[in-house]
């Protein structure tokens, strides 16, 4: 990318850490940790050698990237990047920095990568006007990725699952974890959605239940709710 030699400058010649470079040039972490790696296996050290321009220092970090300096950004496939990130685990920044080792001298910022792509997406038509009504539906569904819980006294990781709620019209959320998806966690992730939502709506929309009827009793009201997937 074209902030390398900045990068090399500050770790050897400043002596900065890498939270301070990835500060200083809007690189993540992760991205600073492999260049600087890279560099060691390459041994290179400050100053670079006068011979060693841009253009050659980016085909040493990424011989098989387009190492043109151009005038010109390349610019992204909007609709690839837009299908990318619907992929479990996928974050804009993880696709920019793709993008910029594939385009070192031709890249866009991360900050100009971000308002390129808002850009292009609120161009795009297709959307469905869903209007709610305030206490009417409660969405409910589990969240995509488990999380990892390590024991203090053992260091042993097990994974739970994330249980989101949320209101329709205002986005009121509640979110817990459970060790499982099964009926006992999943009604009682219920019970304690509605005790801290404070009341309970007049339907439940979930994405997926692990039984067809569930019933739950309330203290006031017996309440029957019918799921179905969608």
């Amino acid at each position: 990318m074209r902030k390398i030699r900045e990068v090399l400058r500050l770790h050897f010649a400043a002596q900065l850490s890498v939270r301070k470079i990835s500060a200083s040039t809007k690189i993540s972490v992760g991205g600073i940790q492999k260049l600087l790696t890279k560099a060691k296996d390459l041994s290179l050290s400050w100053p670079l050698p006068d011979e060693l321009d841009d253009t050659l220092l980016a085909k040493k970090f990424y011989p098989r990237a387009d190492t043109r300096v151009s005038q010109r950004f390349e610019v992204p496939d909007w609709s690839e990047v837009h299908r990318e990130l619907k992929g479990k685990g996928v974050t804009k920044n993880l696709l920019w920095q793709e993008y910029t080792q594939q385009y070192p001298n031709r890249c866009y910022s991360y900050s100009q990568y971000c308002d390129r792509y808002m850009h292009w997406l609120k161009k795009q038509k297709r959307s469905m006007r869903q209007p709610h009504k305030a206490g009417e539906k409660l969405f409910v569904d589990y969240a995509g990725q488990t999380m990892p819980i390590v024991c203090n006294s053992t260091g042993e990781v097990r994974f739970a699952e994330i249980f989101v709620a949320v209101l329709g019209a205002s986005n009121f959320t509640f979110a817990e974890a459970t060790w499982s998806q099964k009926l006992p966690d999943w009604i009682g992730s219920h019970v304690r959605a509605f005790e801290f939502i404070g009341g309970v709506t007049e339907i439940v929309v979930p994405d997926y239940v692990p039984g067809n009827i569930i019933r739950v009793m309330l203290p006031w009201k017996r309440h029957n709710f019918s799921f179905k997937r969608l």
